[in-house]
């Protein structure tokens, strides 16, 4: 279903809200944008709160980034949007933020990349981790580019979370996704282990979702990493270190 100009600027509003609420975001942090059926984009803008956005403060911009409606400045990690949106022609929003446990495991070096939860497989099957770039920079753009083919939801390290999806309100739900993952793979390497599904039960939740027809990209049961992400993985002690086979079930804390 295609969504009006108005339907979008509420949804965008009302995202930024529940980011907001939720503390995926502090102070001015994050940044929402969506593609309109035209190609123009219409994106927050830079220094305000996502918790206090109205549908008239938000700025449309062309496939370049320059400004062609609004009164204030767009987001300035617009760079990293327009790369998403330059990739991958089903993109239809992005966001970005940086959800607590999420960016706990970016700062940590650490991807969320353990098939243990059949729901966070099904909707974005594993989260790499992209090198760091720093904020509002053509290299925080090009660090992202490697993963967009075959993933909505990346890792930034040292930095946040960045989730795709057909509009605002779905790239959200992918962003609270990565987060419920998160809690829940920390909670569990607290406890002294994570228990992988088996390869028979993820080739059957690959069935359903095929089957369902969900949108978006996904990256199978692959864990290819960069060296630089497996290396700090590794430096992060036995339950976040690269498995090189990938092949292991039962990853357990001593």
């Amino acid at each position: 279903m295609v969504l009006s100009e108005k339907q979008v600027r509420a949804d965008i509003v009302e995202v930024g809200r529940r980011i907001y609420e939720r503390e995926y975001a502090a102070a001015n942090d994050g940044n929402i944008s969506a593609r309109l059926p035209d190609g123009t984009i219409l994106t927050t803008p830079t220094g305000v709160s996502k918790g206090s956005l109205t549908p008239d403060m938000l700025v449309k911009i062309d496939g370049e980034g320059r400004v062609l409606e609004g009164y204030l400045r767009p987001s300035s990690e617009i760079r990293l949007h327009l790369v998403v949106y330059r990739k991958r022609a089903d993109a239809g929003a992005v966001v970005h933020a940086h959800p607590m446990a999420a960016t706990a495991f970016a700062v940590a070096g650490i991807p969320l990349d353990r098939f243990t939860l059949p729901e966070v497989i099904l909707n974005v099957g594993w989260v790499p981790l992209a090198k760091y770039g720093t904020p509002s920079t053509e290299e925080l753009a090009q660090s992202v580019e490697e993963f967009l083919e075959n993933h909505d939801a990346i890792l930034l390290q040292n930095h946040g979370v960045l989730t795709v999806a057909e509009d605002p309100v779905h790239a959200l739900f992918k962003m609270e996704t990565v987060e419920h993952f998160a809690r829940i793979s920390l909670y569990a390497r607290l406890l002294g282990r994570e228990n992988e599904l088996p390869d028979e039960q993820l080739q059957r939740l690959l069935a359903v979702r095929e089957a369902m027809h969900m949108p978006g990209r996904h990256p199978g049961l692959s864990r290819v990493r960069d060296a630089g992400a497996a290396d700090a993985a590794g430096q992060a002690g036995p339950a976040g270190r690269a498995n090189p086979d990938g092949a292991s079930k039962n990853i357990t804390m001593p």
